[in-house]
């Protein structure tokens, strides 16, 4: 689930994490049905029929969606669960690996500034899945 611990963040990247969240959202999608997926998650035909073709990566996909995609699944929790979740696992590795959203900013490889950061990590502003999957490998790889 996108909210699971990274196992060894030295062995992976960002980009390599953000290929498995969509591979688990193709998994949802091939399970479901792209209609079904679509109809229920409220996300658009083209991006789940995307997913599902292995045409998709995780800079177009917004977390929002990743998690209204996953809910679609019997098995999984509500999407706003999965956000909360996702959110709440970020914190807690800050806070765990003793950083703040300066520290994350000026040493992450992105266009993102601190205040950027805290309102994503909040989800006060949009956030997609390879920002996510990089702020997850960051803390992750701090926490070692």
């Amino acid at each position: 689930m996108l909210y699971d611990e990274v196992e060894d963040p030295a062995e992976t990247s960002p980009d390599q994490l953000s290929e498995e969240y969509v591979a688990e959202l193709a998994a949802v999608v091939d399970s479901q049905g792209v209609d079904r997926v679509a109809d229920e998650s409220g996300v658009d035909r083209e991006t789940v029929a995307a997913i599902a073709a292995g045409d998709a990566d995780g800079t177009a996909i917004q977390l929002s969606d990743a998690a209204a995609i996953l809910a679609v699944d019997p098995d999984a929790p509500a999407a706003e669960d999965v956000l909360l979740e996702t959110r709440d696992h970020l914190l807690m590795g800050m806070t765990t690996a003793v950083l703040d959203v300066d520290t994350m900013a000026a040493e992450i490889d992105a266009d993102l500034d601190a205040k950027q950061i805290q309102q994503k990590i909040e989800g006060r502003s949009p956030m997609t899945l390879g920002e996510y999957a990089m702020l997850q490998h960051f803390i992750a790889s701090r926490q070692r």
